[in-house]
């Protein structure tokens, strides 16, 4: 596990950022420097200490900040335990696929114990997302907080707003540009997948019968096709997983651009990115400008995570500062 931005392509980076990105926004990187101001380290040891216990927490860490700010915003509402109902956890997009619930109940049990009523579950969420990165080798980026958290989970809008590995890129396109983001922000945000795995039942459609062609996606690299049909035979376990970018696994970098160039993206949103009609004239010239750049990408990735942080957060007296990330406080 890397402790530090450690490629060439990353010195320096912190410094720019510091400079360079703005987003303007209700919330602010200052928030709790009064009320808590030891947030940042609290969340930063649990993260490291979770990433000792599983690596690929960080990007499920990662992800569970992404799925939670495509619904409603970004306001915790995907953390909400709901048996049964309307509930984001368990809608398709995040059943048996989203995780690290309980690595945010630690953090928030500790952040509760230093400064009681104080953090939100939605800003904990997003310093736990930059600090997975950050302690992946990524970039650093200054996380602006002062969202509150939100009384509702939508499971039915999760199931509408959330892209999905089996989406076109023009719905995927659409999907983002309906919270704010656009084209350029739907491949900076797919980098993340150069880090985190997958589950079969989430590509084995490319594997033996492709859009009902009865045969493979030719957009997959032969080799990679290979072993993937052995890993996901027809009719075998869905749930087993491998890794989202088979050469850099655990480092966040831009090998996963390279990846798409060489036919190796895992997921069909991953490569038709760079290999669909439509990525021609959108998506296709950003990827492999990645490709080849690694410091744009990263700045860029950090400048896209604040972007995404900004989607419609609660501030002010809306919403609350749920005691149990689980439950809205009247029901704890």
């Amino acid at each position: 596990m890397n402790k530090s931005c450690k490629s060439n392509a990353c010195f320096g980076l912190m410094n720019l950022l510091m400079l360079s990105v703005v987003v303007r926004s209700q919330l602010t990187p200052h928030f709790y420097m009064e009320t808590c101001p030891h947030i940042f380290r609290i969340v930063r040891e649990e993260v490291q200490n979770a990433l000792k216990n599983d690596i690929r927490m960080a990007a499920s860490l990662l992800r569970l900040h992404f799925h939670d700010c495509f619904v409603n915003g970004c306001d915790g509402s995907l953390l909400l335990d709901e048996d049964g109902g309307d509930s984001e956890k368990f809608a398709t997009p995040n059943l048996n696929s989203v995780r690290g619930f309980e690595v945010i109940d630690t953090i928030k049990s500790s952040v509760e114990n230093a400064c009681d009523g104080v953090v939100s579950c939605a800003d904990i969420l997003a310093i736990a997302a930059r600090d997975s990165v950050f302690l992946s080798g990524g970039p650093f980026w200054y996380v602006e907080l002062g969202r509150r958290d939100g009384l509702v989970s939508n499971g039915t809008l999760a199931n509408e707003t959330i892209p999905s590995p089996f989406d076109t890129l023009d719905t995927i396109i659409s999907k983002f540009n309906n919270v704010g983001l656009d084209a350029k922000d739907v491949v900076t945000l797919s980098g993340a997948h150069t880090i985190g795995r997958a589950r079969c039942t989430f590509f084995s459609n490319r594997l033996f019968n492709f859009s009902g062609t009865e045969e493979p996606d030719i957009t997959l690299e032969t080799n990679m096709l290979n072993e993937l049909q052995y890993l996901c035979p027809q009719d075998g376990d869905g749930n087993i997983t491998t890794f989202l970018d088979q050469n850099s696994a655990e480092q966040f970098d831009n090998n996963y651009f390279n990846n798409l160039i060489n036919g190796k993206g895992l997921l069909s949103s991953d490569q038709i990115l760079f290999s669909s009609d439509e990525a021609i004239a959108t998506t296709k010239p950003l990827v492999e400008y990645y490709s080849y750049n690694e410091r744009y990408f990263l700045m860029d990735f950090a400048y896209a995570m604040i972007k995404m942080g900004n989607i419609n957060p609660l501030t002010g007296f809306d919403g609350e500062i749920r005691k149990n990330c689980r439950a809205v406080n009247s029901d704890f």
